[in-house]
């Protein structure tokens, strides 16, 4: 099959949403399939560095260059794919050629919509994320990237989409548990004797992803562990640098040195730091997925996360739940549990084999198929009107 697949803006930095487009090339191609990724070019948007200018610009670029590209392009391919359900402007320019869509996650839709209160939208922005819904509401062919984001989709679109099927993400490394050597390598990088003990979070410093909840619940968990008199652990934060009021509360209310953080590792060094955790401490308020959860389960480390969909629908039995807005609770819980966190490792390794990509591609595979067969159908019944 000839599959164009329509990525994101690169001046954008959508990192995870680069990768999910680079892993669907690179499997797709492997088992045969003609395989082209096509990005809006940064045109105008490259010529400004000022970032309000440059955002503009890029609209520009995106919602106006673009689309002419992508006519022109899909011509001769058997199926277009747009790989972020934020393009969905994009599905009326694939012309005749069938298209189908990704929908990871509804939660810029439901912060315009006031879902999440906290989150103060601008007038822009709830335009953009209703032009994106309405778009998104007629797609005839979409994958929702877990059950919840597919219920999500249902209520925001008022279940208007034609055909929705749940595919997961695939794991996009080929993360195993790391050689001996490359954890101790790692530990002496940051500071960490080999017989420390630590926790890790991985994640952006933004409000859906709970650093500051990630903090609180250690500093908790860390006074129940000084009363019981268990040895004390270290926390490992790895991802974006923290906010300046993550930082402040650490610097205020923990020890220093008992929180190390790992700005933007690399998938081996991502890999050393979860086959030596303890644990991952992953209690996120809002996921479309949750990569981190297989991520660590194919390591062999266990997880600790919320008690809310998708995580329970990702780590499956293989994980023990908080609730994320209970920190002591959460604390309590994880103080209770941690010396019995092996058994979660070999069920996570089970769990971790239902993200394998080959079976992940062949039901893309799957639905791509019925999606170029449905509109073979549709095109052959408006050559019989």
């Amino acid at each position: 099959m000839r599959i164009l697949l329509v990525g994101n803006y690169t001046l954008d930095k959508q990192a995870s949403m680069q990768r999910y487009a680079d892993t669907l090339r690179q499997h797709l191609a492997s088992r045969g399939h003609q395989v082209e990724i096509i990005r809006p070019r940064p045109i105008l948007g490259k010529l400004i560095a000022q970032p309000t200018v440059r955002k503009w610009l890029g609209y520009v670029d995106k919602y106006v260059f673009f689309p002419f590209d992508l006519r022109s392009r899909a011509r001769g391919f058997d199926l277009v794919h747009i790989c972020d359900h934020s393009q969905s402007m994009y599905l009326p320019h694939a012309g005749s050629c069938p298209v189908s869509i990704t929908c990871h996650d509804l939660l810029a839709i439901g912060s315009a919509q006031g879902r999440y209160p906290s989150q103060k939208i601008s007038f822009t922005g709830r335009r953009q994320q209703r032009w994106i819904l309405r778009h998104l509401s007629k797609a005839s062919n979409v994958v929702c990237v877990s059950a919840n984001t597919a219920r999500e989709l249902a209520m925001f679109s008022g279940g208007t989409t034609q055909s929705v099927c749940v595919i997961p993400n695939p794991l996009n490394f080929d993360f195993s548990p790391a050689p001996r050597e490359s954890i101790l390598n790692l530990r002496s990088r940051l500071g960490i004797t080999s017989d420390e003990r630590y926790l890790l979070h991985i994640g952006g410093d933004v409000w859906y992803k709970n650093r500051l909840g990630v903090v609180r619940i250690f500093e908790l968990l860390l006074e129940i562990l000084r009363v019981a008199g268990t040895p004390p652990l270290r926390l490992v934060i790895a991802g974006e640098r923290s906010s300046q009021r993550t930082r402040s509360f650490i610097t205020s209310n923990l020890v220093e040195g008992s929180v190390v953080e790992a700005v933007n590792p690399s998938n081996e060094d991502l890999m050393s730091l979860y086959s030596g955790a303890t644990a991952l401490l992953f209690p996120s308020l809002y996921e479309g997925f949750g990569w981190p959860l297989i991520e660590a389960q194919s390591c062999g480390c266990p997880v600790i996360t919320s008690n809310r969909p998708p995580m329970t629908e990702v780590a499956g039995s293989a994980a023990l739940y908080i609730d994320p807005a209970d920190e002591p609770a959460a604390a309590a819980l994880i103080a209770a549990n941690l010396e019995n966190l092996t058994p979660l490792c070999e069920a996570g390794f089970r769990n971790a084999k239902r993200f394998d990509p080959e079976a992940v591609i062949l039901a893309y595979e799957e639905f791509f198929a019925a999606a170029t067969e449905s509109q073979r159908r549709t095109n052959d019944a408006v050559r019989r009107t």
